[in-house]
C-alpha cells in the first residue's frame, strides 16, 4: 500500500522545556497525518518552510534573536499563505495582539492554556486556513470557468449594481469590465419598447423571471452601448443566501444572432465546395429538382450541362495540385461569368462542373451558352508567372425530353464523354445511341485494367523502307490488344481508353520495355542492330518516371540507345514547351533519338522547334494521301521537308 504524504506543523520555540510540553500536548491529537516539527531558530524556520510544505505554524514571539512584531513579520514574508499561532507571555500581549492584526490567526499566553486549548486552538486554525483555501479555489475555478465559456456573463449585488463581466459580455454589451462594474443592469442591458409579438428586453426579461430559485429562461432585446440591438437568450437567476435573502443575480446571454450566423456557414459549408466556393452536388442536385417542379407546372424546358476540363490531370501531374487549385478557380469565374444570374453552376468533382440552364426556350440557347462557356475557358490563363492553357468538353441533356434530377446529370456526362471522343473541346447533346456505347466503353476499360496482368498485349513491327536504297532502315513498335473474347483490337478503339483512364502509363511502360527486349533477342539471333520507334503518349511523357523507365529499359536490355527513337506528337510537345525542352535535352544526353510523329497537323511554334533536340520529323498522314493527284498536297509536303531540313 502506498504511504500517504506527510504534512507537518512547525514549532518554533526557544525553551526546550516548553517545546517538549507542547509537543507532548499535540501528540496523536492534531489530523491524521500531521506531525510536528520543532526547531530553535526563527532563521532554522525560514530555512525550513522553504525546503517543504507546512500546514501551519506556531512561534513564540519572544524569541531571543528576533523579538517582537519584527519577527512575525520576518516568518509572515517567507509563509504569507500559512496559518499562524502566536504563543506569548502575559507581559508581552499587546505585541500578540498586534501580530494577529498584522494576519496571525490568533493567539494563545503561555501562562494561561492547557493541553485542551493549545490542541483545539491548533486545529482551529488549520481547519479555517483549509476552508479559506477551498473557497479561494473554488473562486479561481470559478473565475477560470467564466472566462472560458463563449456566452456572455454578467453578476450583480443585491442592489443589481455590476459587480463582474467575463469577457464575452464585454463583446456583446459593448462595456469593458473597468467601465460596467458599478453600473446598474439596466444601463448595460439597456432596455427596447416591445409589443405582444415580439421579444421582451433583457432587463425586463430578468425582472419577470429570476424569481425563484431556479433560472429563468427567455427571448430578449439586448440594447448595446452603442445603441445595436441584439436579439439574445437571456438565463438568469438570482444568488440568495441561506436565509432565503437575495445577494445578487446572475445573468448568461446567448447571442441568438450569432446562432443563427453559425447555422448559415454551416449550411454553406456543407452545401457548397470548399476552393471555388460554388455549390456541390447535394445542392445542385436540389436546385435541378426545384427548376423541374417549376418547369413541369409551368410546362417549360430546362438544360442540364456536364463541364469536364481536357487533360486537367497533366496540369496537377506537372505543376502540382497547388496550380491546379488556382486553375480550377479561375475556370468556376470564367463558367459563372457566362451563365444568367438565375442560372446555376456547380462544382460535383475534381474538374468537373455541372450547369443549369433554368429556363431555356430552344436547344440553341443551350448551343450558345456552351460555346460561350468553351471560348471564355479557351483563352490563357497566367498562374504564378506562368502562362496555362485548357479546353473543355460539355454534354448537354434537357428535361423534359432526358429524364429527372440524377438522370439528368447522367446523361450529360454521358454526352460529355461523347465529346471527348470527338476530339474534345465541343459540346455534344445525349443521343439514346450514346448509352450503348458508354456501356462499351466502361466494359473495355474493366477488360483493359486487367489485361497487362494476363499478358494479352502484344506488339507488331512495321517496317521503315530507305527509298534510295530500298532497305529496312528501322522499324516502329505498334500495340495491339489480344482480348480474350473480342479477338484482336485495334488501338483506336483502345487507346483512348487508356488515355482517358490513366492506364497508358503502366502500358506505355510495358511498350518501351518489350520493344527493347524484341532488339536485343534479334541482335542474339544475329541480325544487325536496327532502330526501333516507339510511340510515347503524353501521360506517360509527363509522368515524373519516364525518363528513369527509360534507362531502365535501356540498361536491362543493354541495346545501344541511338538504336532507340521516341515518338512524340507536336501536341504533346507543346503543353509545356519549356518542361519539354529540358526533358528532350535529359533524353538527348542518354544517347536515344527524338522524333516529331504526325508533323503538320498540331500548333507548333517554330520558336520552340529550334529549341528542341530533335532527329527526325514524321509528315502526318493526311499529307501524304492523294499526293499524285492533288498539287496542294505536294506543295505543302515540299514545304514540311524543307522545314525539316532546315532545321
Amino acid at each position: 500500500m502506498s504511504q500517504s504524504k506527510k504534512e507537518y506543523v512547525l514549532l518554533i520555540e526557544c525553551h526546550p522545556a516548553d517545546a517538549r510540553l507542547i509537543t507532548n500536548a499535540l501528540k496523536n491529537d492534531v489530523r491524521e497525518g500531521l506531525q510536528v516539527e520543532y526547531v530553535k531558530k526563527l532563521s532554522d524556520a525560514v530555512e525550513r518552510i522553504h525546503k517543504r510544505r507546512v500546514r501551519g505554524i506556531i512561534v513564540n514571539i519572544e524569541m531571543p534573536n528576533g523579538r517582537g512584531v519584527a519577527a512575525f513579520e520576518k516568518l509572515l514574508a517567507a509563509a504569507p499563505h500559512v496559518p499562524i499561532l502566536i504563543l506569548s507571555g502575559v507581559e508581552n500581549e499587546n505585541v500578540a495582539k498586534q501580530a494577529v492584526d498584522r494576519g496571525a490567526q490568533d493567539y494563545l499566553l503561555k501562562n494561561n492554556f492547557d493541553h485542551f486549548r493549545l490542541r483545539r486552538a491548533v486545529r482551529l486554525m488549520i481547519e479555517r486556513h483549509a476552508t479559506e483555501e477551498n473557497a479561494y479555489l473554488q473562486q479561481r475555478c470559478a473565475e477560470v470557468t467564466l472566462a472560458c465559456t463563449g456566452d456572455a456573463v454578467i453578476i450583480s449585488d443585491s442592489a443589481e449594481r455590476v459587480t463582474h463581466l467575463n469577457g464575452p459580455a464585454e463583446l456583446l454589451t459593448g462595456w469593458s469590465q473597468a467601465q460596467a462594474r458599478g453600473h446598474s443592469l439596466n444601463e448595460l442591458l439597456g432596455h427596447a419598447g416591445c409589443d405582444d409579438k415580439q421579444p421582451t428586453s433583457a432587463h425586463a426579461a430578468m425582472d419577470s423571471g429570476s424569481i425563484g430559485n431556479s433560472a429563468c429562461s427567455d427571448t430578449a432585446i439586448l440594447v448595446r452601448r452603442d445603441d445595436i440591438e441584439l436579439n439574445i437568450k437571456n438565463c438568469s437567476g438570482y444568488i440568495r443566501d441561506r436565509d432565503g435573502n437575495v445577494t445578487g443575480t446572475v445573468a448568461v446571454l446567448h447571442d441568438l444572432g450569432a446562432v443563427r450566423e453559425q447555422t448559415l456557414e454551416l449550411s454553406q459549408a456543407a452545401q457548397h465546395d470548399f476552393l471555388t466556393g460554388l455549390p456541390n452536388r447535394s445542392l445542385v442536385n436540389d436546385r435541378i429538382t426545384q427548376a423541374i417542379s417549376f418547369s413541369a407546372r409551368y410546362n417549360k424546358q430546362l438544360a442540364v450541362m456536364f463541364v469536364d476540363l481536357d487533360l486537367f490531370k497533366r496540369i496537377n501531374d506537372s505543376l502540382g495540385h497547388a496550380v491546379g487549385n488556382k486553375l480550377l478557380q479561375q475556370v468556376a469565374t470564367r463558367i459563372v461569368a457566362c451563365v444568367r444570374r438565375s442560372d446555376t453552376v456547380g462544382r460535383i468533382g475534381g474538374d468537373e462542373f455541372v450547369v443549369l440552364l433554368s429556363q431555356v426556350g430552344h436547344a440553341e440557347d443551350a448551343v450558345f451558352i456552351a460555346r460561350k462557356i468553351l471560348s471564355s475557358l479557351a483563352a490563357p490563363y497566367l498562374i504564378d508567372q506562368k502562362q496555362l492553357q485548357i479546353n473543355a468538353s460539355i454534354g448537354v441533356s434537357t428535361y423534359p425530353d432526358d429524364g429527372t434530377t440524377e438522370t439528368l446529370i447522367h446523361r450529360a456526362g454521358t454526352a460529355m464523354h461523347e465529346a471527348k471522343k470527338l476530339g474534345r473541346n465541343n459540346c455534344q447533346f445525349f443521343r439514346p445511341e450514346m448509352q450503348a456505347r458508354v456501356l462499351e466503353w466502361q466494359s473495355l476499360e474493366g477488360s483493359l485494367r486487367c489485361a497487362l496482368e494476363r499478358n494479352e498485349f502484344m506488339l507488331v513491327y512495321q517496317p521503315k523502307i530507305d527509298l534510295t536504297t530500298g532497305e529496312i532502315s528501322g522499324v516502329e513498335a505498334l500495340l495491339r490488344w489480344n482480348h480474350p473474347e473480342r479477338g484482336l483490337i485495334q488501338p483506336l478503339k483502345f487507346v483512348p481508353i487508356a488515355e482517358e483512364s490513366g492506364l497508358i502509363v503502366p502500358i506505355g511502360r510495358w511498350v518501351l520495355l518489350e520493344a527493347c527486349r524484341q532488339a536485343r533477342a534479334w541482335m542474339d539471333a544475329g541480325l544487325p542492330p536496327v532502330r526501333i520507334a516507339v510511340n510515347v503518349s503524353a501521360l506517360q511523357f509527363a509522368s515524373k518516371d519516364f525518363l528513369s523507365s527509360v534507362r531502365a529499359a535501356l540498361i536491362s536490355t543493354g541495346i545501344d540507345p541511338c538504336n532507340l527513337e521516341l515518338e512524340l506528337t507536336e501536341t504533346v510537345l507543346m503543353q509545356d514547351a519549356e518542361s519539354a525542352v529540358q526533358m528532350l535535352r535529359a533524353l538527348k544526353a542518354i544517347g536515344v533519338q527524338l522524333a516529331v510523329d504526325d508533323f503538320g497537323v498540331g500548333y507548333s511554334s517554330f520558336s520552340y522547334l529550334r529549341k528542341f533536340p530533335l532527329d527526325a520529323l514524321k509528315v502526318d498522314r493526311s499529307f501524304i494521301n492523294d499526293i499524285s493527284s492533288n498539287p496542294d498536297n505536294a506543295t505543302i509536303l515540299s514545304a514540311l521537308i524543307n522545314i525539316g531540313k532546315s532545321l
